[in-house]
């Protein structure tokens, strides 16, 4: 059994240290080894039992419990359950000793563990300078930026009332053109509600499908956007887990992220890491999250498969890409452009094909010597319907989750038979609605750009209020990457 020790003194009173260390969630704010955090089944982060579910910056997932904590002795005793590190019956204890001389901290931080044999100076390293070591000066650096004080959590009934902002509201279905720029009342939050101060808000084609109708998820007139990011302004009863001045994002089956302000359930929110900036985290959860659903949990892409992506270039495309090829895939993409071509080969499509009409059947087919693609990534819908099919080697997988020309009709089964297809037509909203599984897919989604696997591809920001603009550029196919709106 190792035991790896490290002690250190704070310039800083031991109730300010203590604030930031008792929060068992805390560490992705301020230790640079995590890079995404989050307490599972949304249990209150200072609860003994509760456990933290983490991804480091190089990778490696870790979950740890924790199982002793007191306010009096200042002590915080945690284990790891599973970790893709090979630390074996680790328990750690951390220490909090006030110093009389200058109101200074006293921290003490040890561990016992085993590691598989020949490993053990590798990793009691690990443990010793990259956790405790790298952690006491990052904890100096956070605290002098004034990150550490504590920020006292508006009692229940004692929030601000209702504010002023301003949204972008649909006033009939239709053209862009029935979009105006409004002011609106945003409500304080209520139980389990957040209410957020908001930057940046992402463009999808979720929002053309909503102002034209066919998604009925607003009657008009009402704000529409289905993602956005900012900070924590203020929080309602019963939120346990965020705190004013924390940066957030979302992408949520409740529209209306098209606004400067806004109210919303606390478990459709997700915290963002430090570094991500807001118009970074508008352009790529919503998109990101529709990628990790579809290539981890719709199917599973395995290496050596090949995948047909459609719109390649676009903001749900390239993400695609760059996560399929990662995972070993070899990916066959579309676009429109010679243009989006090279970006498409540039962010991992090996064989792009170039096809402003929907016609890429005889391509792929030539591309795969005749025997066509594993699974076909399908956006476009209607126009494509033949294509894809033509596409797909036999038991091959059609995944539906769009549809930019057209809804797709129903497949006939006889051709479904005829090649052994598997036909699936996911909806985000329903991989998401799970707040536990939420936060997992955004720990993977933030981990996979923290590690450079995902890379925001981010040449269009419009001002809020030209939203209309913006919807008009993406259903014109004149955009490349993801699109911002800026508050």
């Amino acid at each position: 059994m190792l035991r790896v020790t490290r002690s250190t003194v704070i310039d800083a009173p031991i109730e300010r240290v203590w604030e930031v260390l008792r929060d068992f969630n805390s560490h992705d704010r301020w230790h640079p080894a995590v890079a995404d955090s989050h307490i599972e089944g949304d249990e209150p982060a200072d609860q003994v039992g509760c456990v933290r579910n983490f991804h480091l910056s190089d990778g490696n997932h870790i979950r740890e419990q924790l199982i002793a904590l007191s306010d009096i002795d200042h002590v915080s005793t945690y284990c790891i359950l599973d970790a893709t590190v090979p630390l074996q019956r680790y328990v750690a204890t951390l220490q909090l000793k006030p110093v009389t001389d200058g109101n200074r901290t006293f921290w003490h931080w040890q561990s016992t563990f085993e590691t598989p044999p020949g490993r053990e100076a590798e990793l009691a390293d690990m443990v010793g300078r990259g956790v405790y070591e790298a952690g006491f000066e990052a904890l100096r650096r956070y605290l002098r930026s004034g990150a550490g004080e504590r920020r006292s959590r508006p009692a229940a009934g004692a929030h601000v009332g209702e504010m002023n902002g301003q949204a972008v509201v649909l006033k009939a279905f239709g053209a862009a053109d029935q979009l105006s720029f409004q002011n609106v009342g945003v409500p304080p939050p209520g139980p389990r509600e957040v209410r957020i101060r908001q930057s940046a808000a992402g463009v999808n084609f979720i929002d053309v499908y909503i102002c034209h109708g066919e998604y009925r998820m607003v009657e008009p007139p009402a704000a529409i956007g289905m993602e956005a990011a900012g900070t924590v302004l203020d929080v309602g009863p019963d939120v346990h887990d965020l705190l004013p001045g924390d940066p957030v994002a979302y992408a949520s089956g409740r529209p209306g992220a098209y606004a400067t302000l806004r109210t919303m359930p606390a478990d459709q929110v997700v915290r963002v890491p430090a570094g991500v900036a807001a118009e970074t985290a508008a352009a790529v959860l919503f998109k990101g999250l529709t990628a990790e659903y579809l290539l981890h949990r719709t199917h599973t892409v395995r290496a050596g498969e090949t995948i047909l992506v459609h719109a390649a270039a676009g903001g749900v495309g390239i993400f695609l890409c760059q996560w399929g090829k990662h995972l070993g895939a070899r990916v066959v993409g579309t676009v429109s452009s010679e243009e989006k071509a090279r970006i498409a080969r540039e962010n991992g499509c090996d064989v792009p094909i170039v096809t402003p009409d929907y016609r890429f059947a005889e391509a792929v087919g030539a591309a795969t010597q005749g025997r066509g693609v594993d699974v076909v990534f399908d956006g476009l819908g209607r126009l494509a319907e033949r294509e894809n099919y033509e596409s797909l080697a036999r038991t091959g997988h059609w995944i539906a989750y769009g549809h930019a020309t057209g809804a797709l009709p129903p497949l006939d089964p006889a051709q479904q038979s005829a090649k052994s297809l598997r036909v699936s037509r996911p909806v985000l909203f329903h991989y998401t609605d799970d707040p536990a599984r939420l936060r997992a897919m955004a720990a993977n989604v933030f981990a996979m750009l923290e590690r450079g696997v995902l890379k925001v591809n981010l040449r269009h920001r419009f001002p809020l209020s030209a939203a209309a603009a913006a919807l008009d550029a993406l259903q014109s196919r004149r955009t490349i990457g993801s699109i911002v709106l800026l508050a």
